[in-house]
């Protein structure tokens, strides 16, 4: 998945409070939709169902077609943005897909919410030698933030919301070789090199958000490219006592939301939990990677987070 540039540097970054003023009509109230977990959850499990998500392979043809219909029953319009990709450190070329929904809203902004559906092919990480080339089942590096967003279309398709809100499920994440951070993220960057929708005025990435152990520090780039969003995000999970959001600015990431800021300029931020399961152990690029490390409280807390951004502003 992702390639990092600075790890466990971890320094304590106070984020000023921001002070939201709100008009009060009597006899009305703002009502936010309830994100179910379980829903969520149902929906990594589902992805898992398919096995390696791997592109080329059977399970990710299986898997882009489920997203493909599953958004169409809750998106105004859906559609996919097919491309040719060779693989890092390979002479092979294979086809990739990204998968876009729309929901259209009543106001002029626009919100991006990203995540990547691919899954990585080798199990580079993991404890045993002899199946390192083999490809991982990614249930929370690859299922989990689609899954949030599967439950979070599905929240939009029945609620009328402000803002137009972009979908999209970037394929060719996990493709890269570590030390080399810019062969990840190969779909993102045809996204946002080829961009077939309006330009965002924000974007939301998710990326291993079902880690059973859930710690969702602040992302270096993130603050860097969007620190309003970044403040308004973990100040509002403050306020929703969400407390797998923590207030520190932590390791530099590049994920998806890297090349939406450089090729697109979409001020793009990046929720993850990058020590999963914690400091002290890893399942991230290993055969541990499965839904019994995941949780549906996990999704339920970064789920609820961006129901509230969108219907509590």
């Amino acid at each position: 998945m992702k390639d990092y540039l600075s790890l466990r540097f971890s320094v304590f970054f106070p984020i000023p409070m921001i002070i939201v003023s709100s008009i009060l009509v009597e006899g009305c109230t703002v009502s936010v939709p309830e994100f179910s977990g379980e829903s969520a959850f149902h929906y990594l499990e589902k992805q898992c169902s398919f096995g390696p998500r791997n592109p080329g392979s059977s399970g990710h043809k299986q898997c882009g077609d489920y997203l493909m219909h599953t958004l169409s029953e809750f998106a105004d319009t859906v559609f996919s943005q097919p491309f040719l990709q060779s693989i890092p450190g390979k002479s092979d070329t294979l086809e990739m897909t990204n998968v876009v929904g729309i929901f259209f809203g009543s106001g002029t902004k626009s919100l991006l919410l990203g995540a990547h559906w691919d899954t990585r092919p080798t199990a580079d990480h993991d404890v045993n030698p002899e199946r390192r080339n083999e490809p991982i089942l990614g249930a929370n590096d690859g299922a989990s933030g689609v899954a949030v967003l599967l439950e979070t279309a599905r929240i939009l398709t029945q609620n009328p919301h402000d803002e137009t809100i972009y979908i999209v499920f970037f394929d060719a994440e996990d493709l890269g070789i570590e030390g080399n951070p810019r062969s990840y993220a190969l779909g993102a960057q045809h996204f946002a090199k080829n961009l077939p929708i309006p330009k965002p005025d924000n974007a939301i990435v998710l990326d291993m958000v079902g880690d059973a152990e859930l710690h969702l520090p602040i992302e270096r780039n993130s603050y860097i490219q969007n620190p309003t969003l970044v403040k308004i995000l973990w100040t509002l999970a403050d306020e929703l006592e969400l407390e797998a959001f923590d207030k520190q600015l932590q390791y530099e990431i590049y994920d998806d939301h890297v090349p939406l800021w450089e090729e697109a300029q979409i001020p793009a931020i990046d929720i993850i939990d990058f020590n999963y399961p914690n400091r002290w152990s890893n399942f991230w690029h290993t055969h541990e990677d499965t839904p019994t490390h995941c949780s549906a409280e996990s999704l339920y807390q970064v789920g609820t987070l961006l129901i509230h951004y969108i219907f509590d502003r």
